[in-house]
């Protein structure tokens, strides 16, 4: 493996001007800059990070941790947060928790032991483990998930309006009979999609039956059995309102399953957009969160934070960024059957 020197070496130059082209810091003329990199392409040479890191104590490296890499939403996350960091100079350490708090500590540790110059949570849970982290005096932004009265930094959705314009769009439609298969209601951005649900129906004096009330758990066996149990109802829903794409995926199954027709017998609008929404028969009408902005600025809010920490200043701007979501209506809602 060649070193600096050798580098400097067939260049003709010093070590300290080497370093100088490698870093782009100070003044090197034209003539030396190209021979000092034709030189590292030569030897193929490069830079040992590790040491670097070591010597600098910055890694260039920010760390991410998902609940469920599975999910398309967290994929175009990610998507927007390497985008970000990459043009940014940053690479990127990715972690998946799988929905478990112990597993998520551990992820953490690794990358604090990686000297990660920042990380990236969507927590696994409400309090306990975003109170153990943010203890720690480190470069910390919070994204898809924080709990009311959260202090930090974060970046999320505004689900409450989000579940809102979705439950207004059936109810417009004519629906009367509502239901919604929830997200763990542990988690906020559960909560607030449901209340974001109730506060429709209450403005529009429709009540919410404790029949239709349903609790999944964001994953999509508990969409499929939720969806089994409302649709085998003595007085099924008219519409369902399934609150993130993999539940979306489980009902659907359980309406293929019953042969119940969908818009005609039951109408289905899912939380979460992704690719295979619009090739559905029917095509499915969703909310449709900004994944990729939302990991865009999470990464820019996180940098930020890492500059303040890297010149020794505190961080005193902590603000959590609501985004909007987007209302896409396709062919899986429609006016409640009327025969």
């Amino acid at each position: 493996m060649h070193t600096i020197r050798d580098v400097a070496r067939l260049a003709g130059v010093s070590v300290a001007t080497t370093s100088k082209v490698l870093n782009k810091k100070g003044y090197v003329s034209t003539k030396l800059t190209q021979r000092v990199l034709s030189a590292t392409e030569a030897l193929d040479y490069q830079p040992d990070q590790v040491a670097r890191s070591l010597k600098v104590r910055h890694t260039q490296t920010i760390g991410i941790v998902i609940p469920d890499i599975t999910n398309p939403f967290f994929t175009d996350v990610i998507k927007g947060v390497e985008n970000e960091a990459r043009a940014q100079g940053y690479s990127l350490i990715l972690c998946d928790s799988s929905e478990d708090p112990a597993l998520e500590q551990v992820n953490l540790r690794m990358l604090f032991s990686r000297r990660v110059d920042g990380v990236l949570l969507a927590p696994t849970e409400d309090y306990v483990a975003p109170d153990r982290v943010t203890r720690r005096h480190f470069p910390l932004v919070f994204f898809d998930r924080c709990s009311r009265g959260f202090t930090g930094s974060a970046v999320v959705t505004d689900n409450f309006g989000a579940a809102y314009d979705a439950t207004r769009h059936l109810i417009g439609l004519g629906h009367q009979r509502l239901a919604i298969i929830t997200g763990r209601l542990d988690l906020p951005n559960a909560v607030e999609r449901l209340e974001g649900f109730r506060q429709a129906l209450q403005e529009a004096r429709l009540l919410l039956r404790e029949e239709y009330l349903r609790r999944g758990d964001f994953h999509l066996e508990s969409g499929h059995q939720q969806g089994l149990e409302l649709l085998r109802l003595p007085d099924p829903p008219t519409a369902i309102f399934s609150c993130n794409n993999k539940m979306t995926l489980g009902l659907m199954r359980a309406l293929y399953e019953l042969g119940v027709p969908c818009p005609e017998r039951v109408s289905v609008l899912g939380f979460d957009d992704f690719d295979w929404a619009a090739n559905f028969s029917p095509r499915l009408t969703t909310v449709a969160q900004p994944a990729m902005e939302m990991g865009k600025q999470a990464v820019q809010m996180l940098l930020t934070k890492i500059e303040s920490f890297k010149k020794g200043l505190e961080w005193d701007e902590e603000k959590v960024v609501a985004l909007k979501a987007e209302l896409r209506i396709r062919d899986s809602t429609a006016a409640p059957y009327s025969g």
